[in-house]
């Protein structure tokens, strides 16, 4: 009842708003993570996107109306980057998962922010932290804009990527601690394993004054260890796998994904209900 009622919902959509096949083409022509998408995933995507672009709110800070006008290309680029994280997941999934995403906000540049943490002895630390993007449980996804225009690539970076993560991670609780909702078919041992042997390895290698596998910003935080291997995992898997193998398994059971062939199937345990 639910799947014929969501289709039904879908196809008034789309008849209210025809998919702008050109811009979806334009869009994919910008930025090389989303031409890597093959067809049919790829239609599916710009689908996906289109829908999203609508549901959400896309904004700009003030100074920036001149320098982002933001066509529709534009904005089928930025919705299919947070879209692409949901691909490999059923349509309900995909609208459950984004729930609380209302809007994303795009600042001219970089941004501080004073943070407060309590360290493992009990002494509170106060100081100002530069940031490329944030989120919360019900705020807006923001993110700079020089952050976001070198997003889109398959170098291991992305600012969209990075934030809606946190917004998945942020699902079963307010805050992101690199703990989001599991499917039924990965036991919550099993990720807390994984990641566990992640961080521990970061942390050694730190320790070590070594260079780390993945972006060391993973190693600051159990919901940034999460987010950067999301960045890595659909940017540039091939570095992800070869550093920890076991945590690319264990995304691509979770994402109902496989990047490195962007296969044309989704797994058969998929189900588009």
């Amino acid at each position: 009842m639910f799947g014929r009622l969501r289709h039904w919902r879908n196809a008034w959509f789309e008849t209210r708003h025809p998919f702008p096949e050109a811009d979806w083409r334009e869009a994919r022509a910008r930025l090389p993570l989303l031409a890597a998408v093959p067809e049919p995933a790829a239609t599916r995507l710009g689908h996906r996107a289109w829908h999203f672009a609508h549901a959400k709110r896309l904004s700009r800070h003030p100074s920036l109306a001149e320098a982002l006008s933001l066509d529709v290309a534009d904005r089928l680029a930025i919705a299919a980057q947070a879209c692409l994280l949901t691909l490999g997941w059923s349509d309900r999934d995909h609208h459950d998962a984004f729930a609380n995403v209302h809007e994303i906000l795009i600042l001219p540049d970089a941004f501080q922010r004073r943070v407060e943490e309590l360290d493992a002895f009990g002494v509170m630390h106060e100081y100002d932290d530069q940031r490329v993007g944030e989120t919360s449980h019900q705020g807006p996804v923001v993110v700079a804009y020089p952050d976001l225009m070198a997003s889109g690539g398959l170098d291991g970076f992305n600012v969209l990527i990075h934030e809606l993560a946190h917004k998945l991670d942020m699902a079963n609780s307010l805050d992101a601690d690199g703990f989001p909702p599991l499917p039924g078919d990965i036991a919550p041992q099993d990720w807390h394993r994984e990641f566990t042997a992640v961080w521990d390895d970061l942390q050694a290698r730190l320790a070590r004054g070594e260079a780390t596998p993945i972006d060391d910003y993973a190693a600051s935080h159990p919901g940034e260890c999460f987010a950067v291997a999301c960045e890595y995992f659909f940017t540039a898997p091939g570095i992800l796998h070869a550093a920890y193998p076991a945590l690319y398994a264990l995304l691509t059971r979770y994402f109902r994904q496989d990047p490195p062939w962007r296969r044309d199937a989704f797994p058969p345990s998929y189900h588009s209900a």
